[in-house]
């Protein structure tokens, strides 16, 4: 499938033109504060408030090495940095030309050209930035790592457009492999995964289709079989929060305490969307929802979401951790973590996953939305393993920002007034301070 590269990506709506990353990209480069003799430059408009980026993009066809009559530009095909020659250069400039980012310059001081050589794979301008506007990108390396591996989810699903579910599923087999039995239990991604159109399932490992009432202690009977013939194969469960939280939960619950070997992912889109987008136990307060209705006497849900990664953490599993698509290193991570936590107990991730038909809003925006809800506090990113005993935090964004402005992408929160929104960021903040009394290896009293 070829190969992926890293890459620095810009966020302007977070730049505020301070220059920092100039002046850091120059004094590591030339031991200057002096702008000229940076790689990178930012153009702020003080009157629109706007930023724009003059960067290197590492193209993958590069025109400036096209243009370069000396051969003094080669693009590295493992790092895939386009590099530059000194040595090689004639400074014709004729790259500055064909360059169409203006990702190299000619430096007015010395006369040769400058362009972004990553510092060796950790730039120092992503480091510079106070206000998170530069993103170093390492996404390639999973795509390096898992690309070439098979895709256990046949084309053509019947899912929505841009459902997250399906990203999970395909990402999660595609790491965890073949020899897999798989539960779906009704709901989307059984809609989508096990039963497929006209009975034709949509995934290439073993899956059956459970009651939303008994999908772990199904799955803990096919392990306990597989276990008395002798073969080590993963039990996986893709269950809805409804599924998980509420209608399967004593199922779960029971399969948990008595340690049994299996990875249950739960999938939570908050909410009953495969059957008209119902409130579930994990919806969010002040959701809107078929049954947790807009107007003059409801505001949307009442209460709050059950905390369902922190109650299984009490049950003393192997392995619990939260996750987001947005993050998939971290996901992958976890995967790792959870396989092998499954062969001694049960492992369970709680993923966020935003549905754009239930929460109404734009199929483009779900990774913006699963990536803002973790940059605002709502979903934080941590595990916990049994043999420690503490939750860890895996991500921590150094500037959270305020929950209005994840809020306000979702439809199903348009309706919110002041005195919600405060709330909400009240709840986020208590969330934060309860997890992190459970951390720094304190110890945590379970069943297990």
């Amino acid at each position: 499938m070829g190969i992926g590269y890293n890459t620095i990506a810009f966020h302007a709506d977070k730049c505020d033109g301070c220059g920092k990353c100039v002046t850091e990209c120059a004094r590591v480069h030339s031991q200057t504060d002096n702008p000229a003799h940076s790689r990178i430059h930012v153009a702020w408009d003080d009157k629109a408030k706007w930023a724009g980026l003059a960067l290197c993009r590492q193209c993958g066809e590069p025109d400036c090495v096209s243009a370069c009559p000396a051969g003094a530009l080669v693009k590295d095909a493992y790092s895939g940095v386009v590099f530059w020659d000194e040595n090689r250069c004639v400074d014709c400039h004729l790259c500055t030309l064909a360059c169409g980012y203006a990702g190299i310059v000619c430096n007015p001081e010395t006369g040769r050209v400058v362009k972004c050589d990553m510092c060796n794979q950790d730039p120092a301008c992503v480091k510079a930035c106070p206000r998170e506007a530069l993103e170093f990108k390492k996404g390639a390396q999973l795509f390096n790592q898992w690309g070439d591996l098979e895709d256990l989810v046949v084309p053509g699903l019947s899912s929505c457009l841009g459902c997250n579910s399906e990203l999970v599923v395909r990402h999660t087999l595609r790491r965890i492999g073949p020899d897999t039995v798989v539960a779906t239990p009704p709901g989307c991604v059984a809609g989508v995964g096990a039963v497929g159109v006209n009975g034709i399932t949509s995934l290439k490992t073993p899956v059956f289709h459970p009651l939303l009432t008994n999908t772990a202690s199904m799955l803990a009977g096919a392990r306990r079989y597989y276990n008395r013939i002798g073969r080590d194969v993963t039990m996986l469960a893709f269950g809805g929060d409804g599924g998980t939280a509420d209608v399967g939960f004593q199922s779960l619950s029971g399969a948990a305490e008595r340690g049994e070997q299996m990875i249950y992912l739960c999938i939570d889109n908050e909410g009953y969307m495969n059957t008209g987008v119902q409130r579930s136990g994990t919806t969010p307060y002040g959701s809107w929802t078929s049954t947790t209705p807009v107007g003059k006497a409801l505001k949307g849900k009442t209460r709050d979401a059950k905390p369902m990664p922190l109650i299984m953490v009490m049950h003393g599993c192997e392995y619990v951790a939260t996750a987001s698509t947005a993050y998939m290193d971290d996901y992958y991570a976890k995967l790792d973590k959870a396989v092998k936590a499954a062969k001694h107990g049960m492992a369970y991730i709680h993923i966020f996953s935003p549905c754009p038909t239930g929460w109404r809003f734009p199929p483009k925006l779900l990774i913006e939305a699963a990536r803002t809800a973790v940059q605002a506090n709502l979903v934080p990113l941590w595990e916990y393993e049994h043999a420690k005993g503490d939750i860890e935090f895996t991500y921590s964004p150094e500037h959270h920002i305020p929950v209005d402005e994840y809020l306000k992408l979702i439809g199903k929160y348009r309706h919110l007034d002041q005195e919600q929104v405060d709330y909400i960021q009240k709840k986020a903040d208590r969330n934060i301070a309860q997890l992190n009394k459970f951390t720094l290896h304190q110890e945590i009293t379970t069943g297990g």
